[in-house]
């Protein structure tokens, strides 16, 4: 039989009619944004913009583009041949293999793309070549626009030394530190000392978390250069790194800017960036519970006059540290589109990407300051694939096997570059989504972000949405108590989940005696009739034995319909629920409170897994002869894992610091891991000799791989 071929322009047709389902979603979502920005047809900009990005920031600004009626043309690495962002696009090229450095950081591939497509103007979106002083100079080079600020601006507030300078000079309040670029380990440990532990090790190109330490003695400080110089190289192709004094106990607030061409700046409010981990950002949002107005116009009228200073044109944000006296002083500025800009769109009505299009093409703002508002409040949660459990968040990889956003619920938006069946690579950024909830008031905004997280169905991967739901509805967080420290000073002994409370532990328990009930009673019928016509009236009690975090508990269940009444150390809940066993979403009423769970699996063998309050909590649900029974299976003996170390993540081994037979101390490091661009130490759970070492540089390793074995 002969074989055919089809070509591009056909499998181009073919994308867009298999996806015409997804591409009606995406005009769903953007409906369902809180900007109302009017998008005039008749203001030409550009024909057609290459967005030289991945995931969820391509489709944020592919979005836009086809509101505005630009067609767009997507770049992609060979694995992301079937990404999201490129089944958007109008047209798409693949510009190299995996690793960022051969095909999202290829500039001599993403232009020969450019003229390939006739792209007129290029959007960077956030990371990759999106602060690239050479990338935007060789596009204008080629006459072609880069969405965003000129060279001299990316230049002078990418380099985190220059723009100190230029802060100071305009008058803007800086952190105390030292003004130029670190040799080495030794002059990083004099200066340290010179400012004054604790400092902040950090690299002069950076951004993102990326490059970043945080040294409290001259071991760590060295340490630090060490780690903070590699990551730097790695992610920014620049090792350069400056220190500074680090403020104990700050809040990050930055400040959006929009500025045009012809001299008009404007600040769009600020957004609460303070809970973080390793650096990075986990939750925000607009504005700040913390800033006055006084405050607040100080430090945008400081942010304006810092990007008026270098010429400014485009949308970028100026970042601060603020101290529990509202005294600010200037972090950095980001010349680019943020990574959480949704939640300035929703409290200001204005869509940035649009913006930053028309002031790109030369348009002069259409606002002033004083109609720039703060309309309601949003909180933006980003949800990662990665381990909570494991220093706050370590990457996770794995397809997408079931994946459901809660955009059935009102006012909430999810910024996506992934579907159901979508990969989570070892090669880029872990994020699966940003998912913004908006309110009237922040209380009405913080409970629409609970509901969202618990109708969010994430199945194939790892997720941090436990993490995320604890920190919404912590005490703290709701009184606007926080800083930068939250995490561990919250979780001090790393993050442990939702911790049952006595009411919190009868619900689940019920939940999961009358979903065991429920799904017997399924198996005797079929078709909705009973198996055999002959058998015995369907019961209508139960009594069952229900294991949960190493407790055991008697309960007896009586039906009513689809209500079932158990019976809990002498109380009595009533849980009622459609039973729909095959839906991910378990929508249940316990005593006349409305809950959303999730079934994440269960088996015949009574276990069940149910995510409850945003954790998942495994059970075990057994009849009373049966619980009776299992007290002689024998069980299974733990690893001892004090002799082993196994990699914690899926990643990249950089370096191996021991050899058979070397011994090591307790917390001697013994590789470097790095995933997703940061890299990570592995130490020694114990002083003991290596008795063999089953990693070398270079090799990729999976989470649980067994990298060292002590004696």
């Amino acid at each position: 039989m002969a074989a055919y071929r089809i070509s591009p322009a056909l499998q181009r047709v073919l994308h867009a009619v298999k996806h015409a389902a997804f591409r009606s979603r995406c005009c769903i979502i953007v409906s369902r944004a809180q900007y109302s920005t009017v998008y005039d047809h008749n203001e030409k900009t550009f024909d057609k913009i290459l967005i030289a990005n991945r995931g969820e920031i391509a489709c944020r600004v592919m979005k836009t583009c086809k509101k505005m009626g630009i067609k767009t043309v997507a770049v992609h690495s060979d694995v992301d041949a079937n990404a999201v962002h490129v089944k958007m696009a109008d047209e798409a090229v693949c510009v190299g293999p995996a690793p960022t450095s051969k095909s999202y950081l290829n500039m001599d591939a993403i232009m020969n793309a450019i003229r390939q497509t006739g792209a007129q103007a290029v959007h960077p979106g956030y990371g990759f070549l999106s602060e690239n002083k050479e990338f935007a100079k060789r596009l204008a080079a080629e006459g072609v626009s880069f969405i965003g600020p000129d060279t001299h601006a990316i230049q002078a507030m990418g380099d985190k030394i220059e723009s100190k300078l230029i802060a100071k000079a305009a008058k803007v309040n800086t952190i105390p530190g030292f003004d130029g670029v670190v040799k080495d380990a030794d002059e990083a440990v004099r200066i340290a000392n010179e400012i004054g532990y604790p400092v902040m090790i950090k690299a002069s190109a950076g951004g993102g978390g990326k490059g970043m330490r945080i040294a409290w003695n001259d071991e760590e400080t060295r340490e630090g250069f060490r780690f903070s110089s590699q990551e730097a190289a790695s992610s920014f192709g620049d090792d350069r790194l400056l220190i500074e004094k680090f403020i104990d106990n700050p809040r990050h607030i930055e400040i959006q800017v929009l500025a045009d061409k012809h001299g008009n700046a404007l600040w769009l409010n600020e957004r609460e960036c303070s809970i973080q981990r390793r650096n990075q950002k986990v939750v925000e949002e607009a504005p700040s519970t913390f800033l006055d107005p006084e405050t607040r116009r100080a430090m945008g009228e400081q942010a304006v006059s810092l990007a008026k200073a270098v010429n400014y044109s485009s949308a970028g944000t100026v970042e601060f540290l603020v101290d529990s006296r509202k005294n600010f002083y200037f972090l950095e500025m980001n010349t680019r589109l943020q990574v959480e800009h949704p939640i300035t769109e929703c409290i200001t009505g204005l869509d940035l990407v649009q913006q930053m299009i028309r002031i790109a093409k030369g348009f002069p703002l259409q606002h002033t300051q004083a109609e720039i508002p703060i309309n309601g409040w949003a909180i933006e949660s980003r949800v990662y694939a990665e381990d909570p459990y494991k220093s706050f968040g370590l990457p996770s990889i794995g397809r997408l096997s079931q994946y459901q956003e809660p955009l059935n619920l009102h006012n909430v938006r999810v910024d996506s570059g992934i579907e159901e069946g979508s990969d989570i690579s070892i090669y880029y950024d872990p994020m699966i989504s940003k998912l913004v909830t908006y309110g009237a008031t922040r209380a009405e905004a913080l409970k629409k972000m609970e509901d969202a997280l618990d109708n969010y169905v994430i199945r194939g991967v790892t997720h941090n949405i436990p993490l995320l739901r604890e920190i919404i509805v912590h005490p703290r967080f709701i009184s606007g108590d926080i800083s930068t420290k939250f995490l561990p000073e919250v979780y001090p002994e790393g993050f442990k989940g939702h911790q049952l409370t006595a009411t919190g532990r009868k619900e689940l328990l019920a939940t999961a005696a009358s979903l065991f009930v429920a799904a017997q009673l399924r198996a005797q019928k079929f078709l909705g009739d009973l198996r055999v016509s002959n058998t015995q009236q369907e019961r209508r009690s139960w009594e069952l034995c229900v294991e949960l975090e190493k407790g055991v508990h008697m309960l007896g269940v009586s039906r009513s319909g689809a209500t079932y009444t158990v019976e809990i150390d002498g109380d009595k809940l009533e849980v009622s629920s459609d039973w729909n066993l095959a839906s991910p979403l378990l929508t249940v009423t316990l005593n006349g409170i409305h809950r959303t769970l999730q079934c994440l699996s269960r088996n015949a063998a009574g276990e069940i897994s149910l995510q409850y309050l945003g954790t998942t909590f495994k059970l075990r649900v057994l009849s009373k002869l049966a619980a009776a029974l299992s007290v002689h299976m024998p069980e299974k003996v733990p690893e001892d894992t004090s002799s082993i170390l196994r990699s914690p993540m899926p990643g990249t081994v950089v370096a191996v610091s021991v050899k058979a037979g070397d011994t090591v101390a307790e917390g001697q490091e013994i590789c470097v891991i790095e995933a997703m661009k940061m890299q990570n130490s592995m130490t020694a759970a114990k002083t003991a000799k290596v008795r063999s070492v089953h990693c070398k540089p270079g090799e990729t390793v999976g989470e649980g791989d067994l990298l060292v074995e002590l004696e």
